[in-house]
C-alpha cells in the first residue's frame, strides 16, 4: 500500500490560508463504479484480505430521525470504525471517539459507551500503516485528534483539503478542533472525483452529509466489494427508500445527498457483489457479521 504523503513542508501560516479559502461550488454529483474500480486496482500490491468491524458506543434515536417517514420507534444508531487487513499490515477505517466526544452526541443524555471495546480502537489506530476517513465528524476523526499518540497516528492519517478546512474553521465541536501546527502533521489530499488509495481501495468524493465526505470502496482477494458510505444514509432503508435523514440539528447538501442515495440505491439493485456498508446501522453491522461479510472485532 502506498506510503503517506508528508505534509512537513508546508509552513503554517500558508496551511492556514489554504485551509480557509472559500470552497468551489460543487456541481451535481455522479460516479461510476467501473471507473472507480479501476483506481483502486491501480495500485500495486497485494489485495487485502478481510474487513473487520468494532462497534465502541451507541446513540439511542427513534428510526425516524434516521429515514424520513420511518415510524417514531426504538432504533439503535452504531458507532462504528473498520480495519482493512493486508497481508502485510492494516488500514483503518474511521478512526472512533473518546468518551467525552461521545457525550456531544448525547445532548445531554448518557448513552451507552463501551470503553473495552474503544481501546481496542485506540490499539488498532497505533498498529495501522494508514488511517483514511469518511468524514470530519467527531465520531470518525476524534480518536486520531484526542489520540494520546496523536504526533505519530497524524503523519499516516490521511485528510481531504475540505476535511481540513471544516476542522480548522468550522469543527463539528470544539474539541476536534485542529491547530494550523496540527494541521500541517496530516497527510494532506485533494482530488477531483476519485482517488486510488492503497491496492485494493479507492476513495470516492461524496460532500452531501459533510463538505469533506467521501466514500471508500474495497476489493478483497477473493473478489468482494464493499463501498464505505459513511454517514450517507444512518440506517440502510434509506438507501432502500432513496429516502434522506429528518435530524433537525443537521444540514447536508440535499442535492448531493439524493444523488448519493440513488446510486447506492442502484448499486444494490444491480451490483449484488458489492456490500454498501453504512457507519450507523447495527442492523447491517449483526447481519454482515452474520453473514461473514464483516469480522467482529479487530487483530
Amino acid at each position: 500500500m502506498n506510503d503517506p504523503m508528508k505534509a512537513a513542508s508546508w509552513f503554517a501560516v500558508a496551511l492556514f490560508a489554504f485551509a480557509t479559502a472559500s470552497p468551489v461550488t460543487a456541481q451535481s454529483w455522479t460516479a461510476d463504479l467501473n471507473t472507480i474500480r479501476q483506481a483502486a486496482r491501480s495500485m500495486q500490491g497485494a489485495l487485502p484480505l478481510r474487513v473487520n468491524v468494532v462497534k465502541f458506543a451507541e446513540s439511542r434515536r427513534t428510526k425516524n430521525f434516521a429515514v424520513k417517514g420511518s415510524p417514531a420507534e426504538p432504533s439503535i444508531q452504531a458507532r462504528t470504525a473498520y480495519q482493512v487487513v493486508y497481508p502485510d499490515g492494516t488500514v483503518m477505517i474511521d478512526a472512533g471517539m473518546d468518551q467525552q466526544v461521545h457525550r456531544f452526541f448525547g445532548r445531554g443524555v448518557e448513552e451507552p459507551y463501551f470503553p473495552a471495546e474503544a481501546h481496542k480502537v485506540e490499539l488498532a489506530l497505533v498498529a495501522a500503516k494508514a488511517i483514511v476517513l469518511t468524514h470530519e465528524h467527531g465520531d470518525h476523526i476524534g480518536g486520531v485528534i484526542r489520540h494520546p499518540a496523536f504526533p505519530s497516528l497524524a503523519p499516516k492519517t490521511t485528510i481531504t483539503r475540505t476535511q481540513l478546512q471544516t476542522l480548522m474553521t468550522t469543527p463539528q465541536m470544539p474539541e476536534i478542533k485542529l491547530t494550523a501546527e496540527q494541521g500541517l502533521r496530516f497527510n494532506v489530499i485533494d482530488y477531483e472525483t476519485v482517488r486510488a488509495f492503497a491496492p485494493g481501495m479507492a476513495l470516492i468524493k461524496s460532500s452531501g452529509h459533510t463538505p469533506g465526505s467521501q466514500m471508500i470502496y474495497l476489493v478483497l482477494q477473493s473478489g468482494k466489494e464493499y463501498v464505505f458510505a459513511g454517514d450517507v444514509a444512518w440506517h440502510m432503508d434509506g438507501v432502500r427508500s432513496i429516502r434522506g435523514k429528518d435530524a433537525p440539528w443537521i444540514t447536508e447538501d440535499e442535492p448531493n445527498m439524493a444523488a448519493e442515495l440513488s446510486w447506492l440505491n442502484g448499486l444494490t439493485r444491480t451490483e449484488p457483489n458489492v456490500a454498501v456498508v453504512i457507519s450507523h446501522d447495527e442492523d447491517q453491522r449483526l447481519q454482515y457479521i452474520r453473514d461473514r461479510i464483516l469480522g467482529d472485532g479487530f487483530e
